[in-house]
């Protein structure tokens, strides 16, 4: 078992993801940022497309997940998968859940207009229901935004990239590369006519609780998601300078 894990955390670090990482949070900080400013109207917002960050973050993930887990699942079981995954993920969803408890209860903003009605019951279950990253249906929606995760409202993410493990996991893992690009292609179908066809002409969206949302968050995960597995896969290298990120 000492083995085992030995070698599972052997693997070598790519520092230059965390450059991208850090570009991508900067990006998707700076988009609601501004979005504060723009009035609802995307068109009329600098750096209008800073939410696609997010999607980069899915395709990122799922080549991280390829280049660390995919050669080892002769000698990984699907449980121990899981495990690694929860202790990577899950503390950040924990912490956000405590953390915005604390800031909704102790702020005044007229931002948060039903706050005045939640009861500190409410905000405590609602807390540890968002320490699960369980998606709550809209009536425990404690500020009023149509969140399915209302007190940490990024949460929505991780819960895709929870789904987009979990897929992996029990299944895509045995794709071969010919199944893996025809999933991505048809990923990318979606993904083309979901632009095409929103009526704001983006593929915002995600974060609530009902088919529109939960549809529109699927896209978004499925075709950056897998193809960043499809590209671990692939092996293409592409020769950048030396500390492009300065470190």
């Amino acid at each position: 078992m000492n083995m085992q894990n030995s070698y599972l955390t052997s693997k070598p670090h790519y520092e230059i993801l965390d450059g991208l990482r850090g570009v991508a949070a900067a990006m998707v900080v700076a988009f609601h940022l501004l979005e504060a400013h723009s009035g609802g109207n995307h068109l009329n917002q600098i750096i209008n497309h800073g939410y696609l960050a997010v999607d980069f973050f899915f395709m990122l993930s799922g080549f991280v997940i390829g280049y660390a887990y995919d050669d080892r699942w002769n000698r990984m079981s699907t449980g121990t998968f899981f495990k690694r995954r929860l202790i990577r993920l899950q503390p950040m969803v924990i912490m956000g859940s405590i953390v915005g408890a604390a800031l909704f209860w102790f702020q005044d903003a007229p931002c948060y207009p039903a706050m005045e009605g939640v009861s500190a019951g409410a905000v405590l279950l609602v807390m540890l229901l968002g320490c699960t990253l369980l998606p709550l249906p809209l009536k425990w929606d404690v500020r009023g935004w149509m969140e399915m995760h209302p007190l940490n409202g990024p949460a929505w993410s991780l819960y895709y990239e929870y789904i987009g493990n979990i897929l992996y996991a029990l299944f895509i893992r045995k794709f071969s590369k010919t199944a893996l690009t025809v999933l991505v292609a048809i990923a990318a179908c979606f993904t083309v006519h979901r632009c095409l066809t929103a009526p704001a002409g983006d593929i915002v969206g995600g974060w609530a609780l009902n088919w529109e949302q939960q549809y529109v968050g699927l896209v978004r995960l499925m075709y950056p998601f897998f193809g960043g597995l499809l590209l671990s896969r692939l092996g293409w290298l592409i020769r950048t300078r030396k500390n492009a990120f300065g470190w």
